[in-house]
């Protein structure tokens, strides 16, 4: 039995619905990530160690760590400890908490990537530490941030498919879904990969857009 494609067709609209869940759960995590994980960056540049020992622990925690762990751990194992969450809040937890551990990397290695003359430039016009910071040096830091953070998300929204393992019902999980009743995965998978290809090179494109535009 080979590929049919009418089969893929007749099954594309649960696909894309699962799809929809996808880029909602991946667009609110980036968002959170993006946020949570510039700050923990900044925090990781901090002179006081009791800011940035805290801050260096959490993305060593995070990034030493399979993403698939840290979802059980969120939907299996906080429920011990009197802590409930639903399958998509387990899963945007655990997609943004990983997301922002390597975006702080990446902003603290753009920000030290600026050369010292910006910030000794931004303190002579009389702007303090953060001024300077806020004004003149992460504006630069950012437009080199821009196609790392395009790698990381696209490396999210593939490991959404993680998810399906905690009870979400997003793309992967429907497909699975459909082909165990069916008995047919290969059509399904195929459009499945064929949807995720998509979303990547839509983000893709936009991040080069934005790249060029900067």
């Amino acid at each position: 039995m080979g590929f049919d494609p009418a089969y893929f067709l007749e099954n594309l609209p649960r696909l894309l619905k699962g799809a929809i869940l996808t880029v909602e759960l991946s667009v609110l995590a980036i968002a959170i990530g993006l946020c949570l994980g510039v700050l923990v960056g900044l925090v990781r540049l901090s002179r006081y160690r009791l800011l940035r020992y805290p801050a260096l622990a959490y993305v060593n925690a995070i990034r030493g760590t399979p993403l698939l762990v840290q979802l059980f751990l969120i939907y299996y194992g906080l429920p011990q400890v009197g802590i409930k969450l639903g399958p998509f809040a387990a899963a945007l937890s655990g997609m943004a908490l990983n997301d922002a551990a390597y975006v702080a990397e990446i902003t603290r290695g753009a920000v030290q990537s600026i050369e010292k003359g910006q910030w000794e430039a931004a303190r002579a016009t009389g702007l303090s530490s953060l001024n300077s910071l806020v004004h003149v040096i992460f504006p630069q830091a950012f437009k080199r941030m821009i196609p790392p953070l395009g790698n990381e998300f696209i490396l999210l929204i593939k490991s959404s498919s993680l998810v399906s393992t905690i009870a979400m019902v997003e793309l992967t999980r429907t497909a699975q879904l459909i082909a165990s009743a069916t008995f047919r995965p290969m059509e399904l998978l195929i459009g499945a990969a064929l949807i995720y290809l998509s979303m990547n090179l839509i983000l893709q494109f936009s991040l080069s857009r934005m790249e060029a535009r900067l």
